[in-house]
């Protein structure tokens, strides 16, 4: 991977991550907002959102893009996702 998608990698980790954060702070629940959906293997080291079983919940991933963390993204875009162990999913990847 270029030096450049790994920034434009990093870069659109950090905007799902931000944009959850973001979300907690509204009235409504991350997780009840249609314009985001789950994204997992994309979230660096402690920046997840949440995970499926794997650990407590956010900000606990011990590695990066760990495929049982996920982080909120927008809808549409976390299949599109290149990180350096592959594409986001919409569900954990067990393994």
């Amino acid at each position: 991977m270029s030096i450049s998608a790994s920034k434009t990698v990093s870069a659109l980790i950090l905007a799902g991550a931000l944009a959850g954060a973001v979300s907690l702070l509204t009235a409504a629940p991350a997780t009840a907002d249609d314009s985001k959906e789950k994204c997992y293997g994309v979230s660096l080291k402690g920046q997840n959102d949440c995970a499926a079983g794997a650990h407590s919940c956010a900000g606990n991933s011990t590695v990066d893009y760990d495929p049982s963390s996920f982080n909120l993204v927008p809808k549409g875009t976390c299949t599109t996702m290149d990180t350096p162990k592959g594409k986001g999913s919409l569900e954990p990847v067990k393994g």
